[in-house]
């Protein structure tokens, strides 16, 4: 099939471009569940092994550090080679790294575990820039169609997230460390044979030969938006990613089945409100704007605080927790939902991969910082401190995003 038959965007078929689309789906849910999977592997597992929260975050520190290169490199080779090149390359990636924890526990150093997560690190963001650039060039022009697809996209994937938080614990709790790994490797292997075959070889290859600085080339609005979604990832990831799970099973004393399910209901439901927005807010064809994003960043923000208080006037932390954190997720997943629509709106189709890739580079910043932040703000401060943190990674979200472009979105 050749390379431009496949996509919308050039005269095709839609029904080309949903089968193109169901591919690119596909490949990105098993991926995001073996993800979010070795994620809660390694926090659980080496918690128990006696690791400190601020060492179990620098088990993380290759894992997003190599997220930023990724992003800035990978729309740049994703303009290259294709879209599909480079997803076939993030997943098989993954299986590597997956496989690469499953030797003797004696050899699980923090060195060798920091490897093994930055080989994941660059295997997700090139997997996740690859299946948004992919959206954009087979949604085609259909009214409301990339808003649709996108959040769908988006939205599928966080709740597979919180499936594969739920299936690592699960692993843990019932086969262990290795074998749970291993049966990740495997699955994930599987699906990505049938679900790569049949994509349009170069799909979003860029004519002649793209210079990397173009890479930095970008309009205002693409680069106050990835500064925007650099703070709210941060705020998220600086109480969810190290603080949440630890403080759970260290003082709730929740067993690694409690800790997994609990945190897979809530990337499930973020997931599922993700995939919804479209449905809240595009109703009349209407689209997000700057003002949207500035919008539901205020209502983010109020949020975190109103948990610290409700932990600090003696409330249950159990129930604080699901509540405070659950309404969290409703808000966060609109606010992601409305960037993920933007940077796709604001890129131009001939060069999506390069754009969303230096969009993806300020998100991988932004859990990079929120990651370490994590660990070394809930050894010093608790959970309060990490809510209170976020709280000022919100705000600047805020502030930031006043700066975007206030007329209706082109599409």
């Amino acid at each position: 099939m050749s390379g431009t038959a496949d996509q919308p965007n050039s005269g095709g078929p839609p029904t080309l471009g949903l089968g193109a689309y169901a591919r690119i789906t596909a490949n990105y849910w098993a991926f995001t569940v073996t993800d979010g999977a070795i994620r809660m592997l390694v926090v659980l597992f080496f918690h128990q092994l006696g690791y400190s929260p601020l060492e179990i975050a620098f088990l993380f520190l290759f894992y997003e550090l190599f997220g930023v290169i990724t992003n800035l490199t990978g729309g740049w080779l994703a303009a290259r080679l294709g879209v599909n090149t480079t997803m076939i390359g993030g997943t098989l990636l993954q299986v590597a790294a997956l496989l690469m924890l499953t030797v003797p526990e004696a050899w699980l150093g923090v060195a060798y575990v920091m490897f093994a997560q930055a080989l994941s690190g660059i295997a997700k963001d090139l997997n996740k820039m690859s299946a948004k650039s992919g959206v954009k060039l087979v949604a085609g022009d259909g009214e409301g169609r990339l808003f649709r697809w996108v959040a769908v996209l988006t939205g599928s994937k966080n709740a597979l997230k919180g499936v594969g938080f739920f299936v690592g614990g699960a692993l843990l709790y019932s086969v262990g460390f290795q074998m749970a790994l291993v049966i990740l490797a495997g699955m994930l292997a599987v699906v990505m044979l049938f679900s790569v075959v049949g994509l349009p070889r170069g799909l979003g290859k860029v004519g002649g030969k793209p210079k990397f600085t173009q890479m930095f080339s970008n309009s205002a609005a693409i680069n106050v938006l990835s500064a925007a979604r650099f703070f709210l990832f941060g705020a998220r990831d600086v109480w969810f990613v190290v603080a949440l799970p630890v403080f759970l099973s260290a003082t709730l004393d929740w067993n690694h089945m409690q800790v997994g399910a609990f945190l897979a209901l809530w990337v499930i439901g973020y997931g599922i409100v993700q995939a919804s927005v479209p449905r809240l807010l595009g109703k009349g064809g209407v689209h997000p704007t700057g003002l949207t994003a500035r919008l539901w960043a205020f209502i983010l923000m109020l949020l975190p605080i109103a948990i610290v208080i409700g932990l600090e006037v003696g409330l249950d932390p159990a129930w604080v927790l699901m509540v405070g954190l659950g309404v969290f997720g409703v808000v966060f997943a609109i606010n992601s939902a409305v960037h993920s629509f933007l940077i796709l709106d604001y890129a131009e189709a001939d060069r999506v991969a390069m754009k969303v890739g230096f969009y993806y580079m300020a998100n991988a910043g932004g859990r990079l910082v929120g990651t370490v932040a994590s660990g070394a703000i809930f050894m010093v401060w608790g959970l309060e401190g990490a809510l209170i943190a976020s709280t000022l990674f919100i705000f600047a979200t805020w502030m930031i995003s006043s700066l975007l472009p206030r007329d209706a979105a082109r599409t």
